[in-house]
């Protein structure tokens, strides 16, 4: 899953934005509003983290252009400013939870759980091909039936394959989503890291759904 974190306080923004990498989710980080808003307009993300005051945009702003926008994601709001009365703003502008500084990183992380939870339920979460199925709430993955156990990062890798499923994925396209970092052309750590998947998803079953595209990168289809 991909979050967008929109903080201008550079330790902060760092240290929410590593935490999450460790919990294997896609983090992409901005410190100005006026640019996180149109990151947030113009890329699929499955929640937004944003600070109420910003540079140049405040985060009230921020939340009514995705709300005007009719986008649905998740937003979690970090302010600084405990007072009832911003909280009700941040709100009533389109926040789906609230979050005051300084905060305990696993309630955080317990937040953004809960809200994943919460908007898989409100929307058709549960992402299939063939007999293979990712339930993005629970992290649960099978395939025909019998659970697959997964490590974070093979998890994530698996689950940014079945978003796209269909599609060739370069592995600079895998390192910028799976591992946030631009693509090292003399590390094979992606080839392992499929080649682990395959081993726990294709090996023994006739149908194999992860292929190799020769020249160009990797695809999940069931033909």
């Amino acid at each position: 899953m991909r979050i967008l974190v929109i903080e201008d306080e550079t330790k902060v923004g760092c240290f929410i934005k590593r935490a999450l990498e460790e919990e294997s989710y896609a983090v992409d980080l901005c410190e100005d509003g006026a640019k996180g808003l149109q990151m947030a307009l113009n890329t699929n993300y499955d929640l937004l983290i944003v600070d109420l005051m910003l540079p140049s945009l405040p985060g009230l702003e921020i939340l009514k252009g995705v709300r005007q926008a009719r986008i649905q994601t998740p937003i979690l709001i970090l302010t600084a400013q405990s007072q009832v009365d911003q909280r009700v703003k941040g709100l009533d502008a389109g926040a789906d939870d609230y979050l005051t500084k300084p905060f305990a990183i696993d309630e955080l992380l317990a937040r953004i759980r809960a809200l994943l939870r919460r908007g898989s339920t409100e929307s058709p979460g549960v992402l299939q091909i063939d007999d293979l199925a990712l339930n993005p709430a629970t992290r649960e993955v099978t395939r025909g039936g019998q659970r697959i156990d997964l490590t974070l990062k093979e998890y994530a890798l698996l689950e940014y394959l079945m978003r796209h499923t269909g599609r060739v994925l370069t592995r600079p396209m895998i390192s910028e989503h799976v591992w946030n970092q631009d693509f090292d052309t003399f590390t094979n750590v992606i080839d392992v890291y499929v080649n682990y998947l395959r081993n726990k998803i294709d090996r023994g079953r006739a149908k194999k759904l992860i292929h190799t595209i020769r020249g160009s990168g990797y695809m999940l289809k069931a033909d």
